[in-house]
């Protein structure tokens, strides 16, 4: 039958200066507040980036940035963002995620897959 080997090895880290860690935070930070609607709720990427493409980037193209189904809204800085923009329900949110879908769909003959996981009934 098969054996068993020990395969043996060694492994460095550097330490990295405190300063240089804070500094990276901080880039990380901002590079998020510029790109993503840090300032509103929301529930972080709506879809999947499709293979060699990006999902934000076909909603913008297929128009949808700032379209609205009660509270709940498509982001004007991500497109890839559903925020809440006041009293968002579920059922707001599921109708915002199918016309995403089916226009990009419609206008590229691309399948978006959801990120977010939805429970329960809408």
């Amino acid at each position: 039958g098969p054996g068993w080997g020990y395969l043996g090895g060694t492994c460095s880290t550097t330490a990295d200066r405190p300063d240089g860690i804070r500094g990276r935070i901080r880039q990380v930070q901002k590079q998020r507040r510029d790109t993503q609607p840090v300032e509103k709720r929301s529930l972080g990427s709506t879809f999947k980036n499709p293979p060699a493409d990006s999902a934000g980037r076909l909603i913008e193209a297929a128009g949808l940035k700032g379209r609205r189904v009660g509270g709940a809204e498509i982001s004007r800085k991500h497109a890839n963002f559903i925020v809440n923009v006041g009293g968002a329900t579920a059922g707001d949110v599921l109708a915002l995620m199918a016309e995403m879908r089916d226009r990009v769909r419609e206008q590229f003959g691309i399948e978006l897959e959801a990120e977010v996981r939805i429970l329960g009934d809408p």
